[in-house]
């Protein structure tokens, strides 16, 4: 997995993501993240409404410690292969959980959208 940046856009999408300045852990935890024992926050989200438990995709976020980087990627259900969820034949179903899942995570201040 590549490092931890400060903006990042997924492979076919129209909209550049970067870490908010007004970043907070409460707000992390608060919309899922995991804390692990390096400090690295976890987000793992389904992308999938039809078969939420086993979904085709899921969202997978990573915030460094410091707050300052993070990785962010569509991943199959065990989370080992990236799935390109623009040019999946579910892309509609797919891209719009994801873009619902970013919009609520920009309203609370967690990434910028450019």
């Amino acid at each position: 997995m590549a490092e931890f940046v400060s903006k990042l856009k997924l492979p076919g999408d129209t909209d550049t993501y970067s870490i908010s300045p007004e970043i907070k852990k409460y707000t992390l935890l608060d919309l899922g993240f995991e804390q692990s024992a390096r400090g690295v926050y976890t987000y793992l989200g389904s992308l999938d409404r039809q078969n939420p438990f086993k979904p085709v995709a899921r969202l997978k976020i990573r915030i460094n410690p410091e707050m300052t980087g993070f990785k962010m990627e569509t991943v199959n259900t065990n989370g080992f292969r990236e799935v390109n969820i623009f040019k999946h034949p579910r892309a509609d179903e797919l891209t719009t959980q994801y873009h619902f899942i970013l919009n609520e995570m920009v309203e609370r201040h967690i990434f910028d959208r450019q």
